[in-house]
């Protein structure tokens, strides 16, 4: 909305109509037109409370008018809320996890049942059983490695085999 966001600036700071335009990727003659006629038509969009500006900005390039507007940097919404230890397994997909446990109990024993939990998101149980070999479908269950199946990549099995010192 490059429109309101001039509008807005127009209305809220002195930010020389060059500024704006430049910010706005707008025409100088369309933010000029915008300030001496179009204004009451146009509603203000607040670059502020949407976080594409921060006060000081604002201030700074008011106190330079060569200076011009930086955009503050995007913070992905997703990747702060997703937790580290989360891992959604698509459904068609969990049927293939008892196979990559089968993979990581043959030829990784030494990792521990929580390990392979974590890992592949899967129950403490699951991992149980089949270690035991007490897993409902275990006669049908053929190794199956995670990377192939697509659960992680081979420098995260890599990190998680790799011996701590």
């Amino acid at each position: 909305m490059p429109k309101a966001t001039a509008v807005w600036l127009i209305e809220n700071t002195c930010l020389t109509f060059e500024q704006i335009a430049c910010f706005c990727g707008l025409h100088l003659l369309e933010v000029e037109s915008i300030a001496y006629e179009e204004m009451d038509k146009l509603c203000g969009f607040d670059p502020i409370v949407s976080s594409q500006l921060t006060l000081d900005e604002i201030k700074r390039c008011e106190a330079d008018p060569k200076a011009r507007l930086k955009l503050c940097p995007v913070v992905d919404i997703e990747q702060l809320s997703r937790t580290s230890n989360t891992k959604y397994t698509p459904i068609v997909k969990r049927k293939d996890k008892p196979s990559a446990i089968f993979w990581l109990v043959k030829y990784y024993p030494e990792l521990s049942d929580a390990q392979i939990c974590k890992f592949l998101g899967t129950t403490r149980a699951t991992v149980q059983a089949i270690r035991n070999r007490t897993y409902w479908n275990y006669g049908n269950l053929e190794p199956h490695s995670p990377v192939v199946l697509g659960f992680c990549t081979k420098s995260e099995l890599d990190g998680l085999t790799a011996p701590v010192t």
